[in-house]
């Protein structure tokens, strides 16, 4: 039984020592404590064994098996006393660091002399050796050395438990009753039954409970919680500097907007207001970009930004963002060159449209950083096996970058240099969304750059050949007029604001055959009935059938063939191309472009009729004119202050609607319909319905920002992300808020339309 015991004993002592030392752990009085006892269990098992084996073939009175004994007897002792050692620092070091190593090496130093002498002891008196039909044991002088010091230690740690109870933590109270109990009972067993040695395994089960009570952290735990922390708190603070800078960059454009539109308003000509509403352009267009940069870093990051591939002409497109950037480094003077491979294939297949972004940003970065010299732009390739390995370079003798700095160069929160770069426009956060797309395409990115003297970057990405060229549309001249005057047009949309307000842009184009449906299964029905349209505007966010799943219904229908266009707020780069791949006629973003809708109707109409009606240029700059001089009611000074007194954005609110008429008949709309939208919004947030959820709040979201109350437009819309995100813990968490703030707008609005 003993043997059995003992086998045991050796394999869970083998493990324990692979399990802690495979691992790295703090440098600990307890741990270095803990290594030693590990450690030194296993070589007294081992040497127990030797003792058995050594008597069972060699006898009692060889020399070799007295001294393999005397050694097993040392370690007892040396076990003993380490514990001793231990019980001490659990209830006098322990929790006293910053006296525990003054404490430990006077301790130690005690211990070392009290083992020395000991060991000494036993390894100079006499042992004596039984064996007999299997029984062995030893006895005598040195056997009594070890019984005392066991016996000191027991007691050592009796008074520990006694005097110092206080101090010890509980879970380690247990390892000490253990020891007591389990010394005791040895001694007692073997007494009663001296061949019977359970020393070593009682002290294998010691050591199993002080693995579990030690304390005893994984460093690469730690050490990974240490850079995880620091990298939060860089990221916190990357954040708060990005906050800080997109407060200034967002800002800049708006006050621009603000002030220009208040200068319109008190203009003493027509050509003054012009002047003014072109800034306003010009800085709704700088606005615009630094808003669709901070959704592309979005979308990216959630993973829902998708790779479009398709059919594309290389060196047309290549050379095309050379045409485009030129005009900008001349007007700079800077001398700016590229090439373009001779083998560079015609036809390439991927997602040029993310590639185009990658290009323009690199020129861009290059020519905002470069105050004088070159910029060097080419386009090589490496073709083999269907693929062109493209190889983009974009090399300028602009400022450089820090080599310390080259690092941080992708992160989407930083800027480099800030305080030599205050005059540069921009977010960046071009080169994070560069990378990023790069990335996505399967390529890569490198940085060779000189601080001071100029930098270069090196795009290596994957494009297949494609033999089949793209076909070319034969040009048609540009029109930058637009007449719809009998054309039948179709708008479907759920939103009534939104379909007063493309009612509005639509009719100053002279559009006067308009129909409204606020849903898909109409549109169907419509269709179905035999109605024929010119253009078909379609939003993509309805409730219960979505515009995409309208238009796939549109196209199972029997002779349908009327050009659909996608009316949406979601112009997130890659949407465009998404929405032309499901079949769409073409792409309109809200809030909807003059130039854009010409574009679009323009194009549709030269390819679905042999001409749009002729509009008489006289007769169009005539109506241009007449709108432009027509004079908007104003509206009654307190009703006005009213509103901005309550924070209500009524420029951006006039700038989106147009007059004030138009805003007065809106708000009245929206009093008559938005309380059934709320009570909406509480059903299917009660029923966690996140999918109609998500579809009401952003119909609420383009209420509020049609009349101006931004606070709502903002909440509703982080609702809406969240809740098409499935997240219904922040909806549940945040509806306070949103309600807080939908009564706010609410109040104010009846008040407003009462007064």
């Amino acid at each position: 039984m003993g043997i059995a015991i003992l086998c045991v004993s050796l394999l869970y002592s083998i493990f324990l020592n692979i399990i802690f030392f495979s691992k790295k752990h703090i440098k600990t009085y307890e741990t270095k404590m803990f290594s030693i006892m590990v450690v030194s269990n296993l070589i007294g098992i081992l040497l127990e064994f030797g003792c058995i084996s050594s008597i069972y073939f060699l006898g009692t009175e060889n020399i070799l098996v007295i001294l393999i004994n005397k050694l097993f007897l040392v370690y007892l002792l040396t076990f003993a006393i380490l514990f001793g050692m231990y019980a001490v620092y659990i209830t006098i070091i322990d929790g006293t660091e910053n006296k525990s190593k003054q404490v430990h090496n006077k301790i130690r130093l005690i211990a070392s002399i009290f083992e020395m002498i000991m060991a000494i002891v036993v390894l100079v008196v006499p042992i004596e050796l039984y064996s007999n039909n299997g029984v062995m044991y030893s006895s005598g002088p040195a056997a009594n050395v070890v019984y005392f010091v066991s016996t000191i230690c027991t007691l050592l740690c009796v008074g520990m438990m006694i005097f110092k109870f206080k101090n010890i933590k509980r879970k380690k109270t247990l390892l000490l009753f253990a020891y007591i109990i389990g010394c005791g009972a040895v001694a007692l067993i073997q007494q009663m039954n001296p061949a019977l040695t359970l020393a070593t395994s009682m002290e294998t089960f010691l050591i199993f409970l002080m693995y579990n009570t030690i304390e005893n952290p994984d460093v690469k735990m730690i050490h990974q919680l240490d850079v995880a922390k620091e990298q939060a708190d860089k990221a916190n603070h990357a954040k708060t500097d990005f906050l800080s800078s997109m407060s200034h960059e967002i800002r800049t454009p708006l006050n621009a907007i603000v002030g220009f539109s208040d200068y319109i308003m008190s203009s003493n000509s027509l050509e003054e207001a012009k002047e003014n509403a072109q800034d306003i352009v010009n800085a709704s267009k700088t606005l615009l970009e630094i808003v669709n940069g901070i959704l592309d870093i979005s979308k990216i990051e959630a993973g829902k930004l998708e790779i479009v591939n398709s059919k594309y002409n290389a060196k047309q497109t290549f050379e095309g963002l050379a045409k485009l950037i030129t005009p900008k480094m001349q007007e700079k003077g800077l001398d700016f060159s590229y090439y373009i491979a001779p083998d560079l294939p015609d036809t390439l297949f991927g997602d040029h449209a993310n590639l185009k972004k990658i290009i323009t940003n690199l020129l861009s970065n290059a020519y905002k950083y470069t105050d004088k010299g070159s910029v060097r732009y080419e386009v090589n390739c490496i073709n083999s096996n269907n693929i062109s390995k493209l190889i983009i370079t974009v090399e300028d003798t602009g400022r450089g970058i820090k080599q310390e700095s080259i690092d941080k160069l992708f992160t989407k929160f930083q800027r480099l240099d800030e305080d030599r770069n205050t005059t540069i426009e921009g977010t960046g956060l071009g080169l994070a969304i560069t990378k990023q797309l790069i990335e996505l395409m399967g390529g890569k990115i490198l940085v060779h750059t000189v601080y001071g003297e100029g930098s270069k970057f090196t795009v290596v990405l994957n494009q297949s050949i494609e033999k089949t060229p793209v076909l070319v549309e034969q040009k048609t001249e540009i029109k930058t007029t637009l007449d719809l005057k009998d054309k039948k047009i179709l708008l479907v949309d759920d939103n009534s604001l939104n379909i007063k307000v493309a009612n509005k842009i639509l009719e100053r184009f002279n559009a006067n055959n308009i129909t409204s449906l606020d849903n898909g299964f109409d549109c169907i029905e419509l269709i179905k009935s035999g109605k024929v349209f010119d253009i078909i505007l379609m939003d993509d966010m309805m409730p219960k059938m979505s515009g995409v799943e309208t238009f796939h219904k549109l196209k199972e229908l029997d002779g349908f063939n009327q050009p659909v266009v996608i009316l949406t707020a979601n112009a997130i780069t890659g949407m465009k191309e998404k929405y032309l791949s499901e079949g769409f006629e073409d792409y309109l973003a809200k809030p909807i472009e003059k130039d854009e809708l010409i574009r679009v109707c323009n194009t549709i109409f030269s390819k679905y009729q042999t001409s749009p009606n002729p509009p008489e240029e006289d007769e169009i700059e005539l109506l241009e004119t007449t709108q432009e001089l027509e004079l908007v009611e104003p509206i009654a000074p307190s009703k006005e202050s009213y509103l901005r007194e309550n924070k209500v954005d009524l420029d951006k609110a006039l700038e989106l609607l147009g007059d004030i008429e138009m805003y007065n008949m809106t708000i009245s709309d929206f009093l008559s319909e938005v309380e059934e939208k709320w009570q909406n919004i509480i059903n299917y947030k009660d029923n966690n319905d996140m999918e109609n959820y998500a579809i009401e709040v952003h119909s609420l979201k383009s209420d509020a920002k049609y009349l101006g109350f931004m606070s709502l437009a903002d909440i509703s819309y982080q609702h809406e992300l969240k809740s098409k995100e499935n997240d219904s813990t922040f909806v549940q968490e945040h509806f306070t808020e949103l309600e807080t703030e939908y009564n706010k707008a609410l109040n104010i609005a009846k008040t407003y339309n009462e007064m």
